[in-house]
């Protein structure tokens, strides 16, 4: 019998260095294939995407949802519909939030009353104004999230600014997190570290996810 010698596991700072790389090639390519589609063929998935998302218990119960408006010049998925139903709804209504501090940056979710509220204050995306009430643990119930790629077990890969990660957490629980990709975006597994968090609802244009 052949005997194969033993492998020696990777010490956890090698480990940690290979999972960033996997993640950085991950984000090229999943980053490029969202780029490859046409923008119509993505707008079709992305409204079906809001429409499954409108008919989840979870959103349809909801008094409190956090959304993200897209970044659509890098093609995620639209769902400004939701934030305009929601606020239809009577829905209290919160949006991502970073503010300065003296050692970097402070990640939140502030509540709108109108989408004319949200801006680029500096940070890609559009946030409430500084001033606006700030979300403390309980006020959200259901957070809806983008990712640039996402798997089954529900963790998501976003640009790598570690936003959702750090952020989830303060809410999650009681509030469940949905990540909305497209469906080409669905992968079988991540390379997950200790900080990553997962979402409770993966939907795609083509299924929905519980966990």
């Amino acid at each position: 019998m052949l005997r194969m010698p033993a492998l020696e596991p990777f010490d956890p700072e090698t480990l940690a260095d290979l999972k960033f790389r996997a993640k950085k090639q991950l984000r090229l390519r999943l980053r490029g294939l969202r780029g490859a589609y046409p923008e119509q063929v993505l707008a079709q998935a992305g409204a079906r995407i809001v429409e499954r998302i409108k008919t989840l218990p979870a959103f349809l119960e909801a008094r409190s949802v956090g959304l993200f408006w897209p970044l659509l010049q890098r093609r995620e998925v639209d769902v400004r519909e939701l934030a305009e139903l929601a606020l239809r709804e009577q829905k209290r209504l919160y949006f991502p939030a970073m503010s300065a501090t003296a050692s970097g940056f402070e990640t939140s979710f502030r509540r709108v009353t109108a989408l004319t509220e949200l801006a680029d204050r500096g940070q890609r995306f559009f946030e409430p104004p500084a001033e606006a009430e700030r979300a403390a643990r309980g006020d959200i119930e259901l957070l809806i999230v983008p990712a640039l790629g996402v798997a089954g077990d529900g963790h998501r890969l976003g640009y790598g600014s570690g936003f959702y990660d750090a952020t989830l957490p303060d809410f999650c629980p009681p509030a469940r997190a949905a990540a909305v990709a497209y469906d080409f975006q669905l992968l079988g597994e991540l390379p997950t570290t200790d900080s990553d968090v997962a979402c409770q609802f993966v939907v795609t244009d083509r299924r929905l996810i519980e966990l």
